[in-house]
């Protein structure tokens, strides 16, 4: 009997050694897993950190092309130099027709041609007001009809400079067989040559860069304001 009743301690005793192993070799894969966690959200981190500067200083050093020349021209509202800028490269015969793309309701082409009566022939001829867009996911969309109805392969995309990365995402999404050629602007009431001393303008990039990455990232545009 009391060989039986070693026999039984025995193997109990054989029974429960895996156990502290198994939870030692749980507890160390935990500890590698959080680790590998911490890792690579501070990869990522560093990423979108690397990628803010990048984008920042190819937003600053942007500049339109001299003599750029394409099927139209598309102008995104949101600042006077957007359609002044269009208006002007449509004048100087860099394309047929242009679109003004998000307009508001309010507005009609009696109104532009007034806030510009130097422009007003341009106006009546050669171009297009689009009143459905009201972000910047709007926008490629109403270009895309724009484009495709007149039968458009090339476009010159007119919006401000911090704009722009994003703005040629979206068309790009919904026109990829379309070349995009970008005509960046600079709004006179914002300063960026020096965004890291500049509350306002580094708040202006930030938010820029942030809605440029999720809509990189496939993320929807319709709740981003131009």
């Amino acid at each position: 009997m009391k060989s039986d009743r070693m026999a039984v301690m025995n193997s109990e005793n054989v029974a429960r050694q895996p156990a502290p192993a198994k939870a030692r070799k749980t507890r160390r894969v935990l500890r590698w897993a959080s680790r590998l966690v911490a890792l690579a959200a501070f990869a990522c981190f560093c990423f979108l950190i690397g990628g803010f500067f990048v984008f920042a200083d190819g937003v600053v050093h942007s500049r339109p092309p001299a003599n750029p020349h394409a099927d139209g021209i598309v102008a995104l509202t949101g600042g006077t130099q957007r359609i002044e800028g269009a208006v002007s490269l449509l004048g100087n015969g860099s394309a047929r027709r242009l679109l003004i793309s998000g307009v508001h309701t309010r507005i009609g082409p009696q109104d532009l041609a007034a806030r510009h009566p130097d422009l007003a022939d341009f106006y009546r001829c050669c171009i297009d007001i689009g009143y459905e867009a009201r972000n910047t996911r709007g926008n490629a969309l109403e270009t895309r009809d724009w484009a495709r109805e007149r039968g458009y392969n090339s476009l010159i995309v007119v919006t401000s400079d911090y704009h722009m990365p994003r703005s040629l995402t979206e068309i790009a999404r919904v026109l990829p067989d379309v070349k995009l050629v970008p005509y960046p602007v600079r709004p006179d009431d914002l300063t960026l040559d020096d965004w890291a001393a500049d509350p306002r303008a580094f708040k202006v990039l930030a938010l820029e860069y942030m809605k440029y990455v999720w809509i990189r990232m496939g993320g929807s545009g319709t709740s981003f304001d131009a």
